[in-house]
């Protein structure tokens, strides 16, 4: 029999709840789908001549993924002493109580029909990433077989992609893809995050590294399996940041020219003042080699004893020239927050004339001329950067890692009058038209 991990048995609680629509997202390998398809096999049992169906957006891949894989591995380890007869020329799997488990694919016009024409007691939509939603609504309104004492579900999962998708829209924000309304029945729809840690058991350390060593945006949906922020004319990208990361072992205190820490103040009353956004401290230094450096990201959601304090420790933990600290929120009292952890530590107040995104730019262009290198991992700091576009922030909250970062950068390089983008972008043009 199969043995699950804690965050598969809690999924597999999950799927037996009374929601009507469920989805289980994370990354590759994780046992999402084996969950699922186990589920539906359990619910099979349970209602004789009930019907049941699993939709990928390929019927190609649908058999080879489920019909020659995962529901074979399901019966074999979850219901040895079950009998399920394959009837291909039908498309569908019966069980000795006369229960069937129909796949396919959407893109096969003629079966699709022949499926859709149906009701069920069960739709799963498999790797609904690829599924638009105007399918899955289609799918989801076969859901309507009457079977004795089993509750009509739909199953749906997928490696997260950009936050805009309709799985995250609707499972997530709990609202309607389409008009972005609010749901009228959000409890109906609840969702689960798996990723391959939490099938370690099955796994090979080997292929946990690589998956742990993809690039950023493939590392994002594959391996932490989170949905990432879409934004068109976006400033900063995954690739690029991860195409200049390094280790911090790689710029030695000798290499570093100057280093700053600094601040982006909020309101914050404490830790538990949820709806306060975080105070953004970046520590980052210029090298003697005229690149940039983020070497550690501090920030936190504080009171202003405890913010001043870590800024202080980051100071003197990395041999820092000042801090630099963002003045529009609190202004003086900014000083005087880090002067109350450490009266010897010089402060520098910048003021933001400028806009965000007005900010952000001439920084992007160095991003972009791989001039800047994260030494180490900075999830949330990477995600808000990658939030930025020419119209302003566009990712959730505020970026107050970003703009800790941007700060640092721009006192590190010294006042940009922004032009360095036009320039940028005039040198961009050239190199397409000279290829």
């Amino acid at each position: 029999m199969a043995t699950f991990s804690a965050g598969q048995d809690a999924a597999r609680r999950l799927l037996e709840g009374t929601q009507r629509y469920t989805c289980l997202a994370g990354g590759t390998r994780s046992g999402k789908t084996f969950l699922i398809v186990r589920a539906i096999v359990m619910r099979a049992l349970q209602a004789g001549g009930s019907r049941h169906a699993i939709l990928r957006f390929h019927a190609n891949a649908a058999r080879a993924s489920i019909a020659l894989d995962t529901l074979p591995q399901v019966m074999r380890h979850c219901f040895p002493d079950a009998l399920l007869k394959e009837r291909r020329q039908d498309g569908f799997f019966e069980l000795s109580n006369g229960s069937r488990i129909w796949i396919g694919g959407l893109d096969d016009k003629d079966r699709v029909e022949k499926i859709l024409g149906l009701e069920y007691s069960t739709v799963f939509l498999n790797e609904a990433s690829q599924i638009p939603y105007s399918s899955a609504l289609i799918a989801f309104t076969r859901l309507a077989q009457v079977a004795p004492n089993l509750r009509q579900q739909a199953f749906v999962d997928l490696n997260p992609v950009g936050k805009t998708h309709w799985t995250n829209v609707l499972f997530g924000d709990k609202r309607d893809p389409i008009s972005l309304q609010p749901l009228k029945d959000p409890q109906s729809y609840r969702r689960a995050f798996l990723n391959p840690p939490d099938n370690i058991a099955n796994l090979s350390a080997e292929f946990l590294n690589s998956l742990a060593n993809l690039p950023e945006k493939q590392r994002k949906r594959f391996y932490e399996g989170v949905y990432v922020d879409e934004v068109d004319g976006a400033l900063w990208n995954y690739q690029a940041i991860e195409a200049n990361r390094c280790a911090l072992e790689d710029i030695p205190e000798r290499s570093r020219a100057a280093v700053v820490v600094a601040v982006d103040p909020s309101g914050a009353a404490g830790r538990d003042d949820l709806g306060a956004d975080e105070i953004g401290i970046i520590v980052a230094a210029k090298g003697f080699d005229g690149d940039g450096y983020i070497l550690a990201d501090r920030s936190c959601r504080e009171a202003p004893v405890v913010w001043g304090r870590r800024a202080v420790i980051a100071f003197h933990e990395y041999r820092a020239d000042c801090i630099v600290a963002e003045s529009n929120f609190g202004g003086e009292m900014v000083r005087a927050t880090i002067k109350a952890a450490d009266q010897n530590v010089p402060v520098r107040l910048v003021t933001a004339s400028r806009g965000k995104a007005v900010r952000a730019e001439p920084i992007s262009v160095r991003y972009a001329q791989g001039q800047i290198h994260h030494a180490g991992r900075f999830g949330k700091l990477e995600d808000q950067l990658c939030g930025f576009s020419a119209a302003g922030y566009g990712g959730g909250g505020s970026p107050d890692h970003a703009d800790a970062a941007i700060w640092a950068l721009t006192h590190l390089f010294g006042n940009d009058d922004g032009t360095g983008i036009i320039e940028f972008y005039r040198r961009e043009a050239e190199g397409r038209n000279g290829a």
